[in-house]
């Protein structure tokens, strides 16, 4: 379990620093979007979705291990 959670920070810090590298620019397409308020809707489903899935992986994860102790 401690190596999937390191494998899970690990991901999570490339990621938050593919998004702030890639934030500096911004073009006329997100600016609609942003002006309409819509980006944040996405960005918040987004969002949810990716934390979602990190717990039903962790969760996945004691079940397994749980049944890798019962045997």
């Amino acid at each position: 379990m401690n190596k999937l959670l390191k494998t899970i920070y690990t991901f999570a810090a490339i990621l938050l620093f593919n998004v702030v590298a890639t934030a500096q620019e911004v073009a006329a397409e997100n600016d609609v979007m942003r002006s309409n308020g819509k980006i944040y809707v996405v960005m918040a489903v987004v969002l949810t979705i990716i934390i979602g899935l990190f717990i039903y992986v962790a969760s996945l994860d004691k079940k397994i291990s749980k049944l890798e102790k019962k045997s």
